[in-house]
Protein backbone atom coordinates (compact mmCIF):
# COMPACT_ATOMS: atom_id res chain seq x y z
CA UNK A 1 0.00 0.00 0.00
CA UNK A 2 1.14 3.32 -0.89
CA UNK A 3 1.28 5.01 2.59
CA UNK A 4 3.52 7.32 1.60
CA UNK A 5 0.46 9.55 -0.44
CA UNK A 6 -2.14 9.10 1.66
CA UNK A 7 -0.24 10.76 4.37
CA UNK A 8 0.59 13.98 1.69
CA UNK A 9 -2.84 13.90 1.06
CA UNK A 10 -3.97 14.06 4.71
CA UNK A 11 -1.06 16.29 4.84
CA UNK A 12 -2.53 18.46 2.33
CA UNK A 13 -6.04 18.29 3.92
CA UNK A 14 -4.87 19.79 7.26
CA UNK A 15 -3.46 22.47 5.53
CA UNK A 16 -6.26 23.53 3.63
CA UNK A 17 -8.23 23.64 7.03
CA UNK A 18 -5.72 25.42 8.69
CA UNK A 19 -5.95 28.33 6.12
CA UNK A 20 -9.65 28.58 6.76
CA UNK A 21 -9.07 29.21 10.11
CA UNK A 22 -6.55 31.56 9.60
CA UNK A 23 -9.36 33.62 7.74
CA UNK A 24 -12.06 32.70 10.50
CA UNK A 25 -9.72 34.52 13.11
CA UNK A 26 -9.66 37.58 10.73
CA UNK A 27 -13.51 37.77 10.73
CA UNK A 28 -13.44 37.10 14.73
CA UNK A 29 -11.04 39.82 15.11
CA UNK A 30 -13.93 41.80 13.00
CA UNK A 31 -16.77 41.16 15.09
CA UNK A 32 -14.73 41.96 18.37
CA UNK A 33 -14.84 45.31 17.21
CA UNK A 34 -19.02 45.14 18.40
CA UNK A 35 -18.78 45.27 21.72
CA UNK A 36 -21.86 42.70 22.02
CA UNK A 37 -19.44 40.50 20.52
CA UNK A 38 -16.34 41.31 22.16
CA UNK A 39 -15.26 39.30 24.64
CA UNK A 40 -16.12 36.32 23.07
CA UNK A 41 -14.78 36.91 19.59
CA UNK A 42 -11.72 37.79 20.95
CA UNK A 43 -11.61 34.19 22.45
CA UNK A 44 -12.75 32.92 19.25
CA UNK A 45 -9.74 34.72 17.35
CA UNK A 46 -7.57 33.47 19.64
CA UNK A 47 -8.95 29.71 19.13
CA UNK A 48 -9.30 29.96 15.55
CA UNK A 49 -5.59 31.19 15.48
CA UNK A 50 -3.83 28.41 17.77
CA UNK A 51 -5.98 25.73 15.63
CA UNK A 52 -4.58 27.30 12.36
CA UNK A 53 -1.33 26.92 13.97
CA UNK A 54 -1.39 23.35 15.22
CA UNK A 55 -3.54 22.03 11.55
CA UNK A 56 -0.11 23.73 9.70
CA UNK A 57 2.02 22.15 11.77
CA UNK A 58 -0.17 18.63 11.98
CA UNK A 59 -0.44 18.82 8.10
CA UNK A 60 2.95 20.68 6.90
CA UNK A 61 5.50 18.12 8.41
CA UNK A 62 3.94 15.43 6.87
CA UNK A 63 3.18 17.24 3.54
CA UNK A 64 6.71 18.17 3.49
CA UNK A 65 8.14 14.66 4.40
CA UNK A 66 6.73 12.53 1.80
CA UNK A 67 6.47 15.73 -1.31
CA UNK A 68 8.05 12.74 -3.53
CA UNK A 69 5.59 9.89 -2.78
CA UNK A 70 4.46 8.12 -5.91
CA UNK A 71 1.67 9.90 -6.97
CA UNK A 72 -0.25 6.49 -8.10
CA UNK A 73 -3.52 6.00 -5.90
CA UNK A 74 -4.55 2.32 -5.69
CA UNK A 75 -8.30 1.23 -4.89
CA UNK A 76 -7.17 0.62 -1.46
CA UNK A 77 -4.94 4.04 -1.15
CA UNK A 78 -8.38 5.61 -1.99
CA UNK A 79 -10.62 4.25 0.79
CA UNK A 80 -7.73 5.09 3.53
CA UNK A 81 -7.29 8.30 2.72
CA UNK A 82 -11.08 8.96 2.46
CA UNK A 83 -11.92 6.97 5.80
CA UNK A 84 -8.84 9.04 7.67
CA UNK A 85 -10.43 12.40 5.77
CA UNK A 86 -13.59 12.48 7.91
CA UNK A 87 -11.77 11.02 11.35
CA UNK A 88 -8.76 13.44 11.27
CA UNK A 89 -10.57 16.30 9.34
CA UNK A 90 -13.05 15.72 12.48
CA UNK A 91 -10.77 15.84 15.16
CA UNK A 92 -9.05 19.06 13.50
CA UNK A 93 -12.21 21.09 12.70
CA UNK A 94 -13.55 20.24 16.04
CA UNK A 95 -10.52 21.64 17.82
CA UNK A 96 -11.58 25.54 17.74
CA UNK A 97 -14.85 24.74 19.54
CA UNK A 98 -12.66 23.64 22.54
CA UNK A 99 -10.05 26.27 22.27
CA UNK A 100 -12.72 28.33 22.82
CA UNK A 101 -14.83 27.12 25.58
CA UNK A 102 -11.29 27.29 27.55
CA UNK A 103 -10.91 30.86 26.44
CA UNK A 104 -13.76 32.25 26.72
CA UNK A 105 -14.27 34.39 29.91
CA UNK A 106 -18.60 34.83 29.35
CA UNK A 107 -19.78 30.88 29.31
CA UNK A 108 -20.44 28.71 32.32
CA UNK A 109 -18.39 25.32 33.40
CA UNK A 110 -21.82 23.81 32.00
CA UNK A 111 -20.79 24.61 28.04
CA UNK A 112 -20.64 21.46 26.07
CA UNK A 113 -17.70 22.28 24.24
CA UNK A 114 -15.51 22.01 27.41
CA UNK A 115 -15.58 18.32 26.54
CA UNK A 116 -13.85 17.49 23.29
CA UNK A 117 -15.62 14.53 22.80
CA UNK A 118 -18.58 16.76 22.45
CA UNK A 119 -16.85 19.44 20.16
CA UNK A 120 -15.89 16.00 17.89
CA UNK A 121 -19.36 15.37 17.81
CA UNK A 122 -20.21 18.88 16.72
CA UNK A 123 -17.70 18.59 14.15
CA UNK A 124 -18.33 15.16 12.72
CA UNK A 125 -22.31 16.35 12.74
CA UNK A 126 -21.20 19.66 10.48
CA UNK A 127 -19.16 17.62 8.18
CA UNK A 128 -21.48 14.53 7.53
CA UNK A 129 -24.24 17.08 7.27
CA UNK A 130 -25.95 15.15 9.19
CA UNK A 131 -26.89 18.51 11.83
CA UNK A 132 -27.46 17.12 15.39
CA UNK A 133 -26.20 19.40 18.24
CA UNK A 134 -25.45 18.90 21.59
CA UNK A 135 -26.31 22.89 22.07
CA UNK A 136 -29.25 23.59 23.83
CA UNK A 137 -28.27 27.38 24.15
CA UNK A 138 -26.94 28.27 20.33
CA UNK A 139 -26.95 31.60 20.81
CA UNK A 140 -24.47 31.50 23.42
CA UNK A 141 -21.94 30.88 20.37
CA UNK A 142 -20.41 34.09 18.86
CA UNK A 143 -21.15 34.76 15.00
CA UNK A 144 -17.86 33.58 13.94
CA UNK A 145 -18.19 29.74 15.46
CA UNK A 146 -21.89 29.86 14.09
CA UNK A 147 -19.63 30.85 10.84
CA UNK A 148 -17.71 27.72 11.11
CA UNK A 149 -20.60 24.90 12.19
CA UNK A 150 -22.07 26.13 8.96
CA UNK A 151 -19.16 25.90 6.54
CA UNK A 152 -18.61 22.42 7.84
CA UNK A 153 -21.96 21.82 6.56
CA UNK A 154 -21.28 23.35 3.16
CA UNK A 155 -17.90 21.58 2.78
CA UNK A 156 -19.25 18.30 3.70
CA UNK A 157 -22.50 18.71 1.40
CA UNK A 158 -21.12 17.77 -1.64
CA UNK A 159 -17.96 16.02 -0.14
CA UNK A 160 -14.62 17.44 1.03
CA UNK A 161 -12.93 14.68 -0.92
CA UNK A 162 -14.64 15.75 -3.96
CA UNK A 163 -13.51 18.95 -3.71
CA UNK A 164 -10.08 17.92 -3.46
CA UNK A 165 -10.20 15.78 -6.31
CA UNK A 166 -11.93 18.66 -8.63
CA UNK A 167 -8.52 21.48 -7.25
CA UNK A 168 -5.68 18.71 -6.82
CA UNK A 169 -4.25 17.61 -10.17
CA UNK A 170 -1.36 15.62 -8.12
CA UNK A 171 -3.95 13.01 -7.81
CA UNK A 172 -3.99 12.34 -11.24
CA UNK A 173 -6.13 8.96 -12.27
CA UNK A 174 -6.63 8.45 -8.59
CA UNK A 175 -8.73 11.00 -8.25
CA UNK A 176 -11.83 8.90 -10.07
CA UNK A 177 -11.36 6.28 -7.56
CA UNK A 178 -11.47 9.09 -4.30
CA UNK A 179 -14.38 10.31 -6.68
CA UNK A 180 -16.25 6.80 -6.41
CA UNK A 181 -15.65 6.57 -3.02
CA UNK A 182 -17.10 9.45 -1.62
CA UNK A 183 -19.92 10.54 -4.06
CA UNK A 184 -23.07 8.63 -2.16
CA UNK A 185 -25.47 6.91 -3.89
CA UNK A 186 -25.56 3.39 -6.03
CA UNK A 187 -24.82 5.50 -9.09
CA UNK A 188 -20.82 6.85 -9.95
CA UNK A 189 -20.51 7.43 -13.75
CA UNK A 190 -18.94 10.82 -14.39
CA UNK A 191 -20.32 12.87 -16.67
CA UNK A 192 -17.12 14.07 -18.40
CA UNK A 193 -14.63 11.91 -19.48
CA UNK A 194 -12.34 13.55 -16.85
CA UNK A 195 -13.23 13.10 -13.18
CA UNK A 196 -11.84 16.44 -11.92
CA UNK A 197 -13.31 18.46 -14.27
CA UNK A 198 -16.67 16.64 -13.05
CA UNK A 199 -15.79 17.71 -9.46
CA UNK A 200 -15.18 21.19 -10.64
CA UNK A 201 -18.94 21.40 -12.64
CA UNK A 202 -20.61 19.97 -9.51
CA UNK A 203 -18.86 22.37 -7.77
CA UNK A 204 -20.07 24.80 -9.40
CA UNK A 205 -23.69 23.88 -9.50
CA UNK A 206 -23.69 23.67 -5.81
CA UNK A 207 -21.98 27.42 -5.69
CA UNK A 208 -24.93 28.32 -7.98
CA UNK A 209 -27.62 27.15 -5.95
CA UNK A 210 -26.00 28.26 -2.55
CA UNK A 211 -25.91 31.91 -4.06
CA UNK A 212 -29.64 32.03 -4.82
CA UNK A 213 -30.62 29.93 -1.82
CA UNK A 214 -28.74 32.85 -0.05
CA UNK A 215 -30.62 35.77 -1.87
CA UNK A 216 -33.65 34.29 -1.32
CA UNK A 217 -33.09 34.18 2.47
CA UNK A 218 -32.32 38.04 1.93
CA UNK A 219 -35.38 38.44 0.17
CA UNK A 220 -37.74 37.78 2.71
CA UNK A 221 -35.68 39.17 5.54
CA UNK A 222 -33.18 37.53 7.03
CA UNK A 223 -30.09 39.35 8.10
CA UNK A 224 -26.62 38.88 5.66
CA UNK A 225 -25.43 36.61 8.29
CA UNK A 226 -28.15 34.52 8.90
CA UNK A 227 -28.85 34.21 5.34
CA UNK A 228 -25.24 32.65 4.90
CA UNK A 229 -24.86 30.43 7.15
CA UNK A 230 -28.63 28.93 6.15
CA UNK A 231 -27.97 28.71 2.82
CA UNK A 232 -24.86 26.60 3.68
CA UNK A 233 -27.36 24.54 6.23
CA UNK A 234 -30.04 24.04 3.43
CA UNK A 235 -28.33 23.38 0.29
CA UNK A 236 -26.15 20.55 2.13
CA UNK A 237 -29.03 19.17 3.66
CA UNK A 238 -27.36 19.58 7.02
CA UNK A 239 -29.66 21.97 8.74
CA UNK A 240 -27.53 23.38 11.82
CA UNK A 241 -29.16 26.51 12.50
CA UNK A 242 -28.12 29.93 14.04
CA UNK A 243 -31.08 29.93 16.22
CA UNK A 244 -31.84 28.05 18.67
CA UNK A 245 -35.60 27.29 17.26
CA UNK A 246 -34.19 26.78 13.43
CA UNK A 247 -36.37 28.23 10.65
CA UNK A 248 -39.02 28.55 13.21
CA UNK A 249 -37.34 31.23 14.60
CA UNK A 250 -38.83 33.65 11.59
CA UNK A 251 -42.16 32.66 11.54
CA UNK A 252 -42.28 33.62 8.06
CA UNK A 253 -44.12 31.33 4.79
CA UNK A 254 -41.70 33.21 2.53
CA UNK A 255 -38.59 31.75 4.62
CA UNK A 256 -40.03 28.24 4.56
CA UNK A 257 -41.00 28.71 1.07
CA UNK A 258 -37.40 29.45 -0.01
CA UNK A 259 -35.86 26.25 2.53
CA UNK A 260 -38.75 23.83 0.86
CA UNK A 261 -37.51 24.64 -2.67
CA UNK A 262 -33.68 24.66 -1.57
CA UNK A 263 -34.02 21.19 0.42
CA UNK A 264 -35.68 19.90 -2.42
CA UNK A 265 -33.14 20.88 -5.12
CA UNK A 266 -30.46 19.49 -2.62
CA UNK A 267 -31.75 16.11 -2.62
CA UNK A 268 -32.02 15.86 -5.76
CA UNK A 269 -28.94 13.85 -8.66
CA UNK A 270 -26.63 16.52 -9.38
CA UNK A 271 -26.02 15.13 -12.39
CA UNK A 272 -29.15 15.60 -13.35
CA UNK A 273 -28.58 19.88 -13.09
CA UNK A 274 -25.42 19.10 -15.35
CA UNK A 275 -27.48 17.66 -18.05
CA UNK A 276 -29.60 20.52 -17.71
CA UNK A 277 -26.50 23.20 -17.82
CA UNK A 278 -25.47 21.89 -21.07
CA UNK A 279 -29.08 22.26 -22.58
CA UNK A 280 -30.63 18.57 -21.73
CA UNK A 281 -33.16 18.82 -20.57
CA UNK A 282 -34.28 15.19 -21.14
CA UNK A 283 -33.30 13.46 -18.28
CA UNK A 284 -35.31 15.69 -15.77
CA UNK A 285 -38.60 13.90 -17.34
CA UNK A 286 -37.04 10.53 -18.17
CA UNK A 287 -35.47 10.10 -14.61
CA UNK A 288 -37.14 7.52 -13.02
CA UNK A 289 -35.63 7.74 -9.66
CA UNK A 290 -36.61 11.82 -9.79
CA UNK A 291 -40.34 11.30 -10.42
CA UNK A 292 -40.48 8.57 -7.49
CA UNK A 293 -38.94 10.90 -5.23
CA UNK A 294 -41.13 13.55 -5.95
CA UNK A 295 -44.17 11.49 -5.75
CA UNK A 296 -43.84 10.23 -2.73
CA UNK A 297 -42.94 13.26 -0.90
CA UNK A 298 -46.55 14.04 -1.98
CA UNK A 299 -48.13 10.85 -0.94
CA UNK A 300 -46.56 11.20 2.21
CA UNK A 301 -47.68 14.90 2.70
CA UNK A 302 -51.49 13.66 1.78
CA UNK A 303 -51.31 10.73 4.23
CA UNK A 304 -50.14 13.28 6.88
CA UNK A 305 -52.50 16.12 6.58
CA UNK A 306 -55.26 13.99 7.66
CA UNK A 307 -54.72 13.76 11.13
CA UNK A 308 -53.48 17.36 10.95
CA UNK A 309 -56.45 18.76 9.59
CA UNK A 310 -58.49 17.75 12.21
CA UNK A 311 -56.07 18.12 15.17
CA UNK A 312 -54.29 20.79 16.72
CA UNK A 313 -50.53 22.08 15.59
CA UNK A 314 -47.96 22.74 18.11
CA UNK A 315 -45.51 25.03 16.95
CA UNK A 316 -41.95 25.13 18.39
CA UNK A 317 -42.71 28.46 20.86
CA UNK A 318 -44.64 25.56 22.36
CA UNK A 319 -48.03 28.07 21.20
CA UNK A 320 -50.57 25.48 19.76
CA UNK A 321 -53.25 26.69 16.99
CA UNK A 322 -56.41 25.26 15.65
CA UNK A 323 -55.73 22.58 12.81
CA UNK A 324 -56.48 24.07 9.78
CA UNK A 325 -55.75 23.40 5.92
CA UNK A 326 -53.49 25.77 5.60
CA UNK A 327 -51.77 25.63 8.70
CA UNK A 328 -51.18 22.16 7.98
CA UNK A 329 -50.29 21.80 4.61
CA UNK A 330 -47.26 24.51 5.48
CA UNK A 331 -46.01 23.04 8.19
CA UNK A 332 -46.21 19.18 7.24
CA UNK A 333 -44.74 19.85 3.66
CA UNK A 334 -41.64 22.13 5.45
CA UNK A 335 -41.15 18.59 8.13
CA UNK A 336 -41.89 16.27 5.05
CA UNK A 337 -39.08 17.93 2.99
CA UNK A 338 -36.46 18.81 5.89
CA UNK A 339 -36.95 15.08 6.88
CA UNK A 340 -37.00 13.41 3.41
CA UNK A 341 -33.95 14.83 2.46
CA UNK A 342 -32.34 14.96 5.28
CA UNK A 343 -31.97 18.44 6.41
CA UNK A 344 -33.55 18.52 9.54
CA UNK A 345 -34.64 21.91 9.87
CA UNK A 346 -37.85 22.48 11.94
CA UNK A 347 -40.69 24.83 12.06
CA UNK A 348 -42.78 22.70 14.78
CA UNK A 349 -42.18 20.32 17.19
CA UNK A 350 -43.70 17.28 15.36
CA UNK A 351 -42.75 15.24 18.21
CA UNK A 352 -46.79 16.03 19.41
CA UNK A 353 -47.91 15.28 16.47
CA UNK A 354 -50.09 11.96 16.12
CA UNK A 355 -48.00 9.09 16.58
CA UNK A 356 -49.15 7.43 13.33
CA UNK A 357 -47.74 10.99 11.42
CA UNK A 358 -44.05 10.39 13.38
CA UNK A 359 -43.96 6.68 12.06
CA UNK A 360 -44.58 7.96 8.67
CA UNK A 361 -41.80 10.72 9.27
CA UNK A 362 -39.32 8.36 10.43
CA UNK A 363 -39.97 6.37 7.30
CA UNK A 364 -38.98 9.06 4.95
CA UNK A 365 -35.80 9.65 7.42
CA UNK A 366 -34.64 6.39 6.20
CA UNK A 367 -35.20 6.69 2.29
CA UNK A 368 -33.60 9.75 2.07
CA UNK A 369 -32.70 11.63 -1.36
CA UNK A 370 -31.32 10.42 -4.73
CA UNK A 371 -28.29 9.07 -5.54
CA UNK A 372 -25.59 11.94 -6.22
CA UNK A 373 -27.04 14.07 -4.02
CA UNK A 374 -25.93 15.63 -0.66
CA UNK A 375 -29.37 14.02 1.04
CA UNK A 376 -28.63 11.11 3.38
CA UNK A 377 -30.72 7.98 4.09
CA UNK A 378 -30.50 4.84 2.08
CA UNK A 379 -31.79 6.83 -1.54
CA UNK A 380 -35.02 6.16 -3.59
CA UNK A 381 -33.15 4.36 -6.40
CA UNK A 382 -32.12 1.54 -3.78
CA UNK A 383 -35.64 1.16 -2.03
CA UNK A 384 -37.12 1.37 -5.84
CA UNK A 385 -34.70 -1.29 -6.74
CA UNK A 386 -35.38 -3.21 -3.91
CA UNK A 387 -39.42 -3.18 -4.73
CA UNK A 388 -38.54 -4.16 -8.27
CA UNK A 389 -36.41 -7.31 -6.94
CA UNK A 390 -39.28 -8.07 -4.49
CA UNK A 391 -42.07 -7.91 -7.20
CA UNK A 392 -40.14 -10.58 -9.42
CA UNK A 393 -39.30 -12.54 -6.47
CA UNK A 394 -43.29 -12.55 -5.81
CA UNK A 395 -44.03 -13.49 -9.29
CA UNK A 396 -41.54 -16.57 -9.38
CA UNK A 397 -43.26 -17.90 -6.36
CA UNK A 398 -46.80 -19.00 -8.86
CA UNK A 399 -44.30 -18.31 -12.14
CA UNK A 400 -40.93 -20.33 -11.35
CA UNK A 401 -40.61 -20.84 -15.63
CA UNK A 402 -40.48 -17.07 -16.08
CA UNK A 403 -37.58 -15.56 -16.91
CA UNK A 404 -38.05 -11.40 -16.63
CA UNK A 405 -35.10 -9.00 -16.09
CA UNK A 406 -35.70 -6.17 -13.98
CA UNK A 407 -35.73 -2.72 -15.37
CA UNK A 408 -35.32 0.67 -14.45
CA UNK A 409 -35.89 3.54 -16.43
CA UNK A 410 -35.52 0.89 -19.69
CA UNK A 411 -31.81 0.14 -18.64
CA UNK A 412 -31.75 -3.67 -16.96
CA UNK A 413 -30.64 -3.64 -13.83
CA UNK A 414 -27.54 -6.05 -13.68
CA UNK A 415 -26.71 -9.12 -11.41
CA UNK A 416 -24.03 -7.07 -9.86
CA UNK A 417 -25.93 -3.83 -9.12
CA UNK A 418 -28.94 -6.08 -7.57
CA UNK A 419 -26.33 -7.86 -4.68
CA UNK A 420 -24.74 -4.32 -4.06
CA UNK A 421 -28.31 -3.08 -3.48
CA UNK A 422 -29.35 -6.02 -1.03
CA UNK A 423 -26.02 -5.94 0.81
CA UNK A 424 -26.56 -2.30 1.43
CA UNK A 425 -29.85 -2.53 2.65
CA UNK A 426 -28.94 -5.57 5.00
CA UNK A 427 -25.64 -3.40 6.00
CA UNK A 428 -27.73 -0.90 7.19
CA UNK A 429 -29.86 -2.53 9.12
CA UNK A 430 -27.42 -3.85 11.18
CA UNK A 431 -25.88 -0.72 11.61
CA UNK A 432 -29.13 0.94 12.82
CA UNK A 433 -29.62 -1.99 14.88
CA UNK A 434 -26.15 -2.12 16.42
CA UNK A 435 -25.81 1.59 17.03
CA UNK A 436 -29.27 1.69 18.62
CA UNK A 437 -28.28 -1.23 20.94
CA UNK A 438 -24.44 0.32 22.07
CA UNK A 439 -26.32 3.52 22.54
CA UNK A 440 -29.07 2.00 25.13
CA UNK A 441 -26.30 0.61 26.70
CA UNK A 442 -24.43 3.17 26.85
CA UNK A 443 -27.51 4.99 28.42
CA UNK A 444 -27.58 2.63 31.33
CA UNK A 445 -31.41 3.10 30.43
CA UNK A 446 -31.88 6.54 30.60
CA UNK A 447 -33.03 6.51 26.80
CA UNK A 448 -36.18 3.98 26.31
CA UNK A 449 -35.53 2.17 23.06
CA UNK A 450 -37.97 4.06 21.04
CA UNK A 451 -35.24 6.82 22.04
CA UNK A 452 -32.33 4.80 20.87
CA UNK A 453 -33.51 3.41 17.63
CA UNK A 454 -34.22 6.93 16.52
CA UNK A 455 -30.90 8.47 17.42
CA UNK A 456 -29.31 5.76 15.33
CA UNK A 457 -31.54 6.14 12.61
CA UNK A 458 -31.14 9.85 12.39
CA UNK A 459 -27.31 9.74 12.69
CA UNK A 460 -26.61 6.82 10.29
CA UNK A 461 -29.56 8.06 7.93
CA UNK A 462 -27.58 12.00 8.20
CA UNK A 463 -30.76 13.60 9.45
CA UNK A 464 -30.20 15.24 12.96
CA UNK A 465 -33.12 15.60 14.89
CA UNK A 466 -35.13 12.50 15.50
CA UNK A 467 -38.21 11.71 17.98
CA UNK A 468 -39.18 11.34 21.79
CA UNK A 469 -35.91 12.59 24.03
CA UNK A 470 -33.96 13.50 20.65
CA UNK A 471 -37.04 15.67 18.98
CA UNK A 472 -36.82 18.69 16.92
CA UNK A 473 -36.96 20.65 20.13
CA UNK A 474 -34.22 18.77 22.21
CA UNK A 475 -30.19 17.68 21.07
CA UNK A 476 -28.04 15.27 22.18
CA UNK A 477 -26.31 17.12 24.98
CA UNK A 478 -27.39 14.76 27.81
CA UNK A 479 -26.02 11.92 26.11
CA UNK A 480 -23.50 9.69 27.39
CA UNK A 481 -19.69 9.98 26.14
CA UNK A 482 -19.67 6.65 24.45
CA UNK A 483 -23.45 7.46 23.23
CA UNK A 484 -21.85 10.00 21.82
CA UNK A 485 -18.75 8.61 20.34
CA UNK A 486 -20.82 5.40 18.59
CA UNK A 487 -23.38 8.30 17.14
CA UNK A 488 -20.67 9.96 15.31
CA UNK A 489 -19.06 6.81 14.04
CA UNK A 490 -22.45 6.45 12.75
CA UNK A 491 -22.79 9.79 10.76
CA UNK A 492 -19.87 8.97 9.26
CA UNK A 493 -20.79 5.44 8.33
CA UNK A 494 -23.87 7.08 6.79
CA UNK A 495 -22.30 9.33 4.85
CA UNK A 496 -19.59 7.41 3.50
CA UNK A 497 -22.34 4.26 3.31
CA UNK A 498 -20.33 2.48 5.39
CA UNK A 499 -18.65 -0.19 3.28
CA UNK A 500 -15.56 2.50 2.67
CA UNK A 501 -15.18 2.41 6.60
CA UNK A 502 -16.04 -1.05 7.35
CA UNK A 503 -13.71 -2.25 5.22
CA UNK A 504 -11.04 -0.92 6.77
CA UNK A 505 -11.31 -3.02 9.95
CA UNK A 506 -10.71 -6.21 8.17
CA UNK A 507 -7.83 -8.17 7.90
CA UNK A 508 -8.06 -8.83 4.36
CA UNK A 509 -7.86 -5.31 3.88
CA UNK A 510 -4.16 -4.83 5.34
CA UNK A 511 -3.00 -7.87 3.75
CA UNK A 512 -3.76 -6.52 0.11
CA UNK A 513 -4.66 -9.57 -2.69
Amino acid sequence: MNLRLVVNQLGLLLLAIAAGFAGLAGFALLQATFEEHAPSERAAAAAFAIAAGVGLVAGGVPWLLTRTADRRLGRREALLLVGLTWILGGALAALPYRLWAAMDPVIGPEQPFHRFVDCWFEAISGLTTTGATVLSAIGELPPSMLLWRSITHWLGGLGIVVLFVAVLPSLGTGGKRLFRVEAPGPRHEGVRPHIRETSRILWMIYLVLTGACFLGYLVFGMTWFDALCHAFSTVSTGGLSTRDASIGHYDSIGIDAVAIVFMLAAGVNFHLYYHVSQGRWRPLWTDVELRVYLISKLLVLGVILVPLIGSTMTLTTGETVPGSFGTALRHASFTVVALHTGTGFGTVDYNLWPAFVKMLLVGTMFVGGCAGSTAGGIKVIRLWIAIKIMAAELEKAFRPDVVRPIRIGGTTVDPELKLSVMAFLIGFLIMLLGGAAAVHVAEGGRADTLTSLSAALSCIANVGPGVHAVGPTANYGWMTPASKLVLAMLMVLGRLEFFAIVVLVTPRFWRGG
